[in-house]
C-alpha cells in the first residue's frame, strides 16, 4: 500500500481529523479492500444487508455496520480471503413518492443519495469492496430479476390468479401478507383494505416442507421460530360433511374430537356461502359478509367477542347422522384449510367462545385423565390430549397425537376422512401496482395468452417519462407505446403487463450478484459460484418472515435449476438490536430524539464513534443512547495514542514484571479473540480498555522501552485494527511498520504467557470473608493456611484465638474456623 507523506513528528495529543480521511483515501487509492478470488486463504464471504438509499446513513446503519466490519477485518487478519461487498437496495415506493414530493424523477432522487452514501460510507471506515457494488434498479441488475421471472413461469412457479388481496389505499398497492403488520401497511401504517383482484404469485408453497429444516444455515432461535409459526405446517385429517350445497370437506388438526363437533362455520368469503343462505337469512348473511370484507385477516384473529350469522342450513355428521347448523364467521379465514370448519366447542377456544356467543351446544369427547368431566356448563374448554370419551368405537384411546394415527386409519376405511398436512404460509404475491420497481417480463397476447419476454429482448427497461401519481393502476399503464409489444408466440400484436415487482425480488438473490456484478452471461458467473454460501449474514430481525424467508426459497429454486449447489445462501445469521433514543424510543424525527452519526464523526471522529457503538451495549440487543457515554471512548483513544506517541506515560513508578505484563497481553488477545467468535464486541471493546490500564503501569516500571514493552506494543496494535482501523493504521505506519497494518497476520496467544502459575483465593474467617491470598495453583492446605498466617490484614482476625479446622478447597476458598 502507498503511504501518503506524513509531517514528523506527531501530535502528542489524539486529533482524529489529522488521519482518519489521509487513511480512507490511501486505502481507497491503493484497493487494499478489493477482493481477489484467487488470493490465498480460505474464503470468508461477510455481508450486512444493503441499505435503503433515502439520502442519509443514520446511526442504525453505523450500528448494523461496524460491528460486521470488525469482525470481517479480523477474519482477514486471520488469514482468510475476505469478501465484503456493499449495494443499494434502490427500487421501491420511498423514492417514488419522495420524487413526487420533491416533482423529479425517482431515478435521479435515487442515484443522488447514492453517491452521497458512499461517502459517508468511506468516513466510517470500513472495507468494503466498491468494485462490486451495484444497485438493484440499474438495469443491467434487474435484467436478471427479469430472466428469474421468465424462468419461475416456465417452471410453473410464477402465475397469476384472482383472489382477495391486502391492499394499502395511501400507497395504491397490494401488499404481501408478510407486509401487514397489525392490520397496517407495514410501510406507511395505513390501515389494509381487502380488494378482489388478479395478481402475480410465485409459489413458495413449494417449498414449505424444506423451508421447516435449518439443518444447513446457523440462523438464531428466534429467527428460526418466527418462520416455522409463519409457515405453519399443521398436520391432520380433512373430514367431509354433507350439506344442502353438496359435500363439505373440512381440515382438522383433531379428528380425535369428530363426535365432538356441534356446528360448523364457513368463512365469510367461502364460495358456498350464498347457496347455503336460506331467503330468511339472507340479508343478514349479506349484510355479515359485506362487513367482514372490510376487515384485514390479522384483525379477524385478534382476541376479542366472536360476531357471525346463521345460514338458515344444517350439514350432516358424517357418524352420528346427526344435524349441525353451518354460520358464517370473519374468525374463519378462507385462505387457512378449506375455509371452513369443524366447530368443537368444547376442545377449541375459540369454537368455545363462538358456543358461548350463540347458545349452541357443547359436547365433551376428551377428558383429562382422572377428571370427571366438563358437567352441564362449563366454564373453559379443555384443550389437552386426555382421553377420547362420548365415541363410541374410540372410547377409551388417548387424545391428541397418540392416536390420532389411529383415529384416522379408521375414518378412511369408513370414507370420511383422509390424512392431511396444510400450511399457513401462502404463494409470494410479487406484483405491484407502481413505477419504481422491475417491470414484470410477460407480454399478454389474446391468442396465445401470457408469454415470457425472450431473454435476448431483456431487460425490459423502465420508461422515463411516466406520469407515476397512484392512481390504484399501474403508471406504466399510461405509457401506451410501451405497453405495444409483439407477442413472441404468434408475431401479432400483444401488451405487456404493466405491473412491477415486489422489492423484495431484488434482495432475494442480490448476494450472489456480488460474485461478479458485471458478468453479462447470467446473473452470476458459475466460476465464481464456490464463493456461495454468505459465511456471516447480519441485519435486523425485522426481516426474518420477509427477507430472510423468501432468500431461502429463491435459493432452493436456484438449485433446482442448476445454478448452485447450495441449500441455503447463509452459512450463518446473526441479528443486530437497535439503537434507541437517550428517551429509550425508536429514534424518529416527531420525537426529536434523532442522532446525526456526521455530526458525531465531524466532533469525535469516526474511531471514536465505532468504538461507542460496538461498546455501548451487547450488538444483538442494542440499548439507548447516551450522549455523554462517548466521552469515554474518546478519552480511552486519547490514552491509545499517548501511549504510542506521548513518550513513557506520566505517573508515580509502578513495579510489573515482564510475566505480568506478558499475561496481560496474552490473556487478553485470548479473549479478544473468543469474543470475536461470539459477536461480542462490547466486551471486545472493554479488553482493550482494561489492557491499555496494564499498558500504562508497564510504561512506568522498568519495563518500559524493553523488548517485552516493544511486542505488548505491537500486539496491542493489532488487536486495535479491527476496532479502530484508522488510528492502529497510524500508529503501525508511526512504529515503522512495512505496508499496512490491515495486511498483518493476527498475532498468536502464546498459551504459556496467557496462563498462571497462581490462583487468587478467598479466605473466610469462622464464616467471614476477610481477605484473598495469591498461591500456587498446586499449593497444599499447609502452605495456604502459611499464606493466609502471612498475611497480617487476614491473621488479625483470629489473633488470641485457637484454629479448630481448615476446610480448603483448591483454587477456590480456604475457609478457617478459630475458637
Amino acid at each position: 500500500m502507498t503511504r501518503p507523506d506524513i509531517q514528523e513528528p506527531r501530535s502528542e495529543r489524539y486529533n482524529p481529523h489529522a488521519i482518519e480521511q489521509k487513511w480512507q483515501e490511501a486505502w481507497q487509492a491503493s484497493g487494499l479492500y478489493t477482493f481477489d478470488p484467487q488470493a490465498p486463504g480460505e474464503k470468508h464471504y461477510a455481508l450486512t444487508m444493503f441499505p435503503y438509499p433515502s439520502g442519509n446513513l443514520h446511526i442504525g446503519h453505523w450500528y448494523a455496520n461496524v460491528a460486521p466490519d470488525a469482525h470481517a477485518r479480523w477474519m482477514r487478519m486471520r488469514g482468510h480471503n475476505v469478501l465484503f461487498p456493499m449495494g443499494f437496495d434502490s427500487f421501491g415506493l420511498p423514492a417514488e413518492n419522495a420524487a413526487i414530493k420533491r416533482g423529479v424523477n425517482p431515478r435521479s432522487w435515487t442515484y443522488d443519495n447514492i453517491a452521497h452514501m458512499k461517502g459517508q460510507f468511506g468516513r466510517m471506515g470500513t472495507m468494503i469492496d466498491w468494485t462490486r457494488s451495484f444497485a438493484t434498479s440499474d438495469p443491467e441488475y434487474y435484467r436478471w430479476n427479469q430472466w428469474f421471472f421468465t424462468q419461475f413461469f416456465k417452471r410453473g412457479l410464477a402465475y397469476k390468479k384472482g383472489g382477495l388481496v391486502n391492499w394499502c389505499p395511501k400507497d395504491q398497492t397490494v401488499l404481501a401478507n408478510e407486509q401487514v403488520v397489525g392490520g397496517a401497511c407495514e410501510r406507511c401504517g395505513t390501515p389494509v383494505e381487502r380488494r378482489n383482484l388478479s395478481q402475480w404469485y410465485l409459489k413458495i408453497t413449494d417449498y414449505a416442507d424444506e423451508l421447516l429444516d435449518f439443518s444447513d444455515t446457523d440462523m438464531p432461535e428466534r429467527v428460526q421460530l418466527m418462520q416455522t409459526n409463519w409457515i405453519g405446517k399443521s398436520v391432520g385429517a380433512e373430514v367431509t360433511f354433507s350439506t344442502p350445497a353438496g359435500p363439505e370437506t373440512v381440515f382438522t388438526t383433531r379428528p380425535d374430537t369428530l363426535l365432538g363437533a356441534t356446528f360448523m362455520v364457513l368463512a365469510p368469503e367461502h364460495a358456498k356461502v350464498a347457496e347455503l343462505t336460506t331467503d330468511e337469512q339472507r340479508a343478514a348473511v349479506e349484510a355479515y359478509v359485506a362487513a367482514a370484507g372490510r376487515k384485514t385477516d390479522v384483525e379477524r384473529q385478534q382476541e376479542g367477542e366472536k360476531t357471525g350469522v346463521f345460514t338458515g342450513s344444517y350439514a350432516t355428521h358424517p357418524i352420528s347422522g346427526e344435524p349441525l347448523p353451518i354460520w358464517v364467521a370473519d374468525y374463519v379465514l378462507v385462505t387457512y384449510g378449506t375455509g371452513s370448519i369443524m366447530a368443537v366447542p368444547a376442545h377449541d377456544e375459540r369454537d368455545f367462545a363462538f358456543a358461548r356467543a350463540f347458545g349452541l351446544p357443547i359436547k365433551e369427547v376428551i377428558r383429562a385423565e382422572g377428571s370427571e368431566g366438563m358437567g352441564e356448563q362449563p366454564t373453559e374448554p379443555y384443550t389437552g390430549e386426555g382421553l377420547i370419551v362420548n365415541s363410541g368405537e374410540f372410547d377409551g384411546l388417548p387424545g391428541g397425537k397418540a392416536s390420532i394415527a389411529k383415529v384416522v386409519e379408521r375414518l378412511e376405511a369408513q370414507g370420511i376422512a383422509r390424512a392431511k398436512t396444510t400450511y399457513r404460509l401462502r404463494d409470494w404475491l410479487v406484483g405491484r401496482q407502481r413505477y419504481w420497481g422491475t417491470p414484470i417480463p410477460i407480454i399478454h397476447c389474446e391468442k396465445c395468452g401470457p408469454q415470457p419476454v425472450p431473454d435476448e429482448q431483456l431487460p425490459v427497461r423502465l420508461p422515463d417519462d411516466v406520469e407515476f401519481t397512484p392512481t390504484g393502476q399501474s403508471p406504466l399503464k399510461l405509457d401506451t407505446e410501451w405497453v405495444k409489444a409483439t407477442c413472441p408466440c404468434c408475431g401479432g400484436p400483444a401488451e405487456r403487463d404493466t405491473d412491477t415487482m415486489d422489492t423484495f425480488v431484488d434482495s432475494s438473490w442480490y448476494m450472489y450478484r456480488y460474485l461478479s456484478p458485471d458478468y453479462d452471461g447470467g446473473p452470476f458467473d458459475p466460476a465464481q459460484r464456490g464463493l456461495m454460501p454468505v459465511d456471516l449474514y447480519t441485519g435486523g430481525i425485522e426481516h426474518a418472515i420477509l427477507h430472510l424467508l423468501y432468500s431461502r426459497f429463491w435459493t432452493k429454486v436456484m438449485r433446482d435449476m442448476g445454478l448452485t449447489d447450495q441449500n441455503e445462501p447463509f452459512r450463518r445469521v446473526r441479528n443486530q438490536g437497535m439503537v434507541l433514543g437517550e428517551d429509550g424510543e425508536k429514534m424518529s424525527k416527531s420525537r426529536g430524539n434523532v442522532v446525526d452519526p456526521d455530526d458525531l464523526v465531524a466532533e469525535y471522529g469516526a474511531d471514536t464513534v465505532r468504538t461507542y457503538l460496538m461498546f455501548i451495549a451487547p450488538w444483538e440487543l442494542g440499548g439507548p443512547w447516551d450522549t455523554k457515554g462517548i466521552n469515554g471512548p474518546a478519552k480511552w483513544l486519547g490514552r491509545v495514542w499517548s501511549l504510542f506517541f506521548g513518550g513513557q506515560p506520566d505517573g508515580p513508578r509502578e513495579d510489573v514484571s515482564e510475566a505480568d505484563l506478558r499475561y496481560a497481553v496474552h490473556s487478553t488477545l485470548n479473549k479478544v479473540n473468543g469474543d470475536f467468535e461470539r459477536m461480542s464486541f462490547n466486551t471486545i471493546v472493554a479488553a482493550l480498555m482494561e489492557l491499555t490500564n496494564v499498558l500504562v503501569r508497564a510504561g512506568r516500571s522498568d519495563l518500559y522501552g524493553s523488548p517485552a514493552w516493544d511486542e505488548a506494543l505491537n500486539i496491542f496494535n493489532l488487536m486495535l485494527a479491527p476496532v479502530v482501523p484508522h488510528i492502529a493504521e497510524e500508529v503501525w505506519q508511526g512504529r515503522g511498520g512495512a505496508g499496512s497494518v490491515h495486511e498483518q497476520s493476527w498475532p498468536q496467544v502464546d498459551e504459556s504467557a496467557a496462563v498462571r502459575d497462581t490462583v487468587t483465593i478467598g479466605v473466610q474467617v469462622t464464616g467471614k470473608m476477610r481477605g484473598q491470598i495469591e498461591i500456587s495453583k498446586a499449593a497444599s492446605q499447609d502452605e495456604a493456611l502459611a499464606a493466609a498466617q502471612a498475611n497480617p490484614d487476614i491473621a488479625k482476625h483470629w489473633e488470641g484465638k485457637d484454629i479448630v479446622k481448615v476446610i480448603y478447597v483448591p483454587g477456590r476458598i480456604l475457609n478457617i474456623v478459630a475458637k
